[in-house]
Formats: C-alpha cells, sequence, structure tokens
C-alpha cells in the first residue's frame, strides 16, 4: 500500500507554505522525497494507500505520568472512557503545562499500563485540528498521526536536524524530551552524550562531527520519517477520534496493513499463501475427480440405454428414454405398466383404509382421480409415504383424491 508521510505546516493556513514529504511503494521503502506546496503534494485515492501526518518535533511536548488504579479500562477509549482518561490528563498535566488544558491536545503512548509511568504527547489542538483540516479539504485526509521522534528514539540516540547554520540536537533530557539549538551547553545539558549514538542529517554532519568530535551516523531526513511512520504512536486520540465505529476500523486496518507490510509477518504471509494455493489445487483435483465419475456414470447409464434399445441413436435423457422404451414394450406386449389403471387401482386399493370406496373413478393420461373419499390428513400422508416408492404422487384435490405417475418414473 502506497503511503504518503506529509510533515504538518506550522502555517496551515498559508498557501505559500511547503510541506516536507515522503512517498513510499510498501511503507518501508523510500520512493520520492520532497517539498512543495499543499496543492503540489501526491494524491492518493482511498483504495490506493494512506496520507500519514507527521508531527515535527518542535510541536511537541512530552511528559511521563503515573495513572491512577483503574483509569485505564479495557473500554478507556469508548466515549465514557475517553472522557475520564482525559479529565484524569487534565488534573495530572495542569501544573505542568503553560496553556490551559483545554486549549491542548493530548495523546498516550501505545498499549499504556497503569502499573508504570506512561508517556503523553502534548500539543496544541487548534492548530493541530487546523493542520488536519487542511489537509482533509485537499482531498489528502489523513489516516493517522505520528510523532517525528518518540521516547524510545531517543533512549539511547541523539539526533541532529536542521541545516548548517540553524542546526537542532534532539535529545532526552529529565525525563522529558528536548530540541535545542546545537551547541556544547545543549549538550552539557542533555548530559550522558559521551556513551549515545548520535545521528545527523547529511546537511549538518560536518557541524555535529565538529561539535561531538568523533564520527556520527548519517541518516537522511526521509529515513527517519519513514521510521516514525513504522511506529505504534498514533496521535489520534480522544476528540480527534470521532466515534467507537471510527476507532474499531481504525484499529482493524491499522492491524491489517501492520500484518500485510510488516517484515516480521512475512513468513507467514508465503504459509498463507502456501495454504491457499494447496487448497486451490486440492479443490481442483477433487473437482476434476467427481467431474470423471460423474462422467463416467452418465456414460454407463447412456451405454445400457443404447445396448437394451439400439433404436435409441441419440441419448438426451437417458433415464427417461428408457422409461418410455420400456412403456412402449409394456403397451406392445399387453402387459399392464405403472401408469396403466388397474396397476394404480391395484397399488391404492392394497394400501387404502379398510371400507374406503370411491363414488366415482376418473382416468386420463396416467392420473387416477378417485371421488367421494373421506379421509383426514393422517390417512393422505400415510398413503402418499407408502406410495411413494412406488412412483406415484398423491394430493388432494377438494374431496377428491389425485394419484398420478411422479416426475421421471
Amino acid at each position: 500500500m502506497t503511503t504518503l508521510i506529509v510533515t504538518l505546516s506550522a502555517e496551515p493556513l498559508d498557501v505559500a507554505a511547503l510541506y516536507d514529504y515522503v512517498l513510499s511503494p510498501d511503507g518501508r521503502t523510500l520512493a520520492e522525497q520532497s517539498r512543495a506546496p499543499l496543492a503540489l503534494l501526491p494524491l492518493l485515492g482511498k483504495a490506493e494507500g494512506e496520507v500519514v501526518a507527521l508531527v515535527p518535533a518542535q510541536r511537541l511536548s512530552w511528559h511521563q505520568v503515573q495513572l491512577p488504579k483503574g483509569t485505564l479500562g479495557r473500554r478507556f477509549f469508548q466515549e465514557g472512557g475517553a472522557l475520564r482518561v482525559r479529565a484524569v490528563l487534565d488534573g495530572l498535566l495542569e501544573d505542568r503545562v503553560l496553556d490551559d488544558t483545554a486549549q491542548l491536545h493530548f495523546a498516550l503512548e501505545p498499549q499504556p499500563s497503569s502499573d508504570a509511568p506512561v508517556w503523553v504527547a502534548v500539543c496544541e489542538r487548534a492548530w493541530l485540528r487546523l493542520a488536519l483540516q487542511v489537509l482533509e479539504q485537499s482531498g489528502r485526509a489523513v489516516s493517522r498521526i505520528v510523532p517525528e521522534f518518540t521516547p524510545q528514539d531517543l533512549r539511547d540516540t541523539l539526533f541532529v536536524t536542521g541545516e548548517a547554520d540553524a542546526a537542532f540536537l534532539v535529545g532526552a533530557a529529565q525525563g522529558s524530551m528536548a530540541v535545542l539549538p546545537l551547541s556544547r551547553d545543549a549538550i552539557a545539558l542533555l548530559g550522558g552524550t559521551e556513551e549515545k549514538n548520535v545521528v545527523a542529517e547529511p546537511a549538518v554532519v560536518a557541524v555535529a562531527e565538529a561539535m561531538f568530535q568523533r564520527p556520527v551516523t548519517l541518516q537522511p531526513s526521509g529515513q527517519r520519517q519513514l521510521q516514525a511512520a513504522q511506529s505504534n504512536w498514533d496521535l489520534a486520540q480522544f476528540d480527534l477520534v470521532t466515534s467507537q465505529g471510527a476507532r474499531a476500523w481504525k484499529r482493524w486496518s491499522d492491524a491489517l496493513r501492520e500484518l500485510l507490510r510488516a517484515p516480521r509477518w512475512r513468513a507467514a504471509r508465503l504459509a498463507v499463501l502456501a495454504l491457499l494455493a494447496i487448497n486451490l489445487a486440492g479443490l481442483n483435483a477433487w473437482a476434476w475427480k467427481e467431474n470423471s465419475l460423474l462422467s463416467s456414470q452418465r456414460q454407463a447409464i447412456s451405454t445400457v440405454l443404447t445396448t437394451t434399445f439400439p433404436q435409441v441413436r441419440v441419448v438426451v435423457d437417458a433415464p427417461l428414454q428408457m422409461a418410455r422404451e420400456v412403456a412402449t414394450l409394456q403397451q406392445a406386449s399387453g402387459a399392464p405398466s405403472s401408469r396403466d389403471l388397474e396397476s394404480m387401482l391395484a397399488a391404492f386399493g392394497s394400501l387404502a383404509p379398510v371400507g374406503t370406496v370411491p363414488t366415482a373413478i376418473e382416468f386420463m393420461a396416467g392420473e387416477l382421480r378417485l371421488k367421494g373419499l373421506a379421509l383426514s390428513t393422517e390417512q393422505v400422508s400415510a398413503l402418499s409415504f407408502q406410495l411413494k416408492p412406488q412412483g406415484y404422487v398423491v394430493t388432494v384435490d377438494a374431496d377428491n383424491v389425485v394419484i398420478k405417475q411422479g416426475a421421471g418414473s
């Protein structure tokens, strides 16, 4: 599935604003990386791929909180649960953030636990809503929102981004994350940088090596954006997820994308494909065998017909043609057939209730109509059941009992 990763603009309403974007055919490999105005961003249909919004590190603040016991239930993201969790976060972060919590958007880390501190990403709600709305109005509705960096990324790594004359250092500091202008003071503020790996974009590699006095790892910004899109984080929580149905669909679609794209599921995907191929081959072989058996039985019946009655040259319906030929022979020899009046009366007489006598009898073209019989429903059912093996069908028409030869007999 094609993935378009768009870094959200600091000024969403600025028509001249340039958006950094990455286009990937499968969410793992980089096909295109550029910067363009909103109107010139690649346009994907809903069936063609997904749009992932990337929130820049400068737009997020990070906090670790200990949630009270019972806050996170099995349904904590349903309507009532989401409101309860949001109220708890407002109380825990009220003294840690500068703005009013009503103006901020919160997002919990994936699979949070009440037994350990959880990470909470915080950003300006109005800005995020406007940025998403602008993308949606341009025909690029966002399916996921991911942060540029997560606390897991900065556990043992420092990132240097930006340009040579405006480089920034991104790292973990005192239980949070910091984005600071690259300087020796910033390095000292983060502390413990000697043990951490340093990753830098191509434009700031020389500056980073000079500042840290050691080699750094080169990573283009496009690769970092791809890695961010592959994380389990999704900032579309609480009021940004409009309904329970949308949340369920989002979870199922995310799980399906993970199953279809994740390298760790490659063996499972191959096994499923192999199983489907084996079952398809087995079904085809079984169908071929059944068709062959059916054709052989039909051929055997046709052979019996043409052997017994050589005058039959063309076989269309072997059982029906054989019944007609047998009836013709019976008529020619004078022997009664099951379609004759005598045979039908004999069959009825042998099974009819004692004392049952019709007032009138009509016979025409293999159909016997007995009038004036007052038979109960149970008696008619019993008579029909007993005559069925002989090839007769019994029906009731008013006070008439109709016996006729069954289809194909």
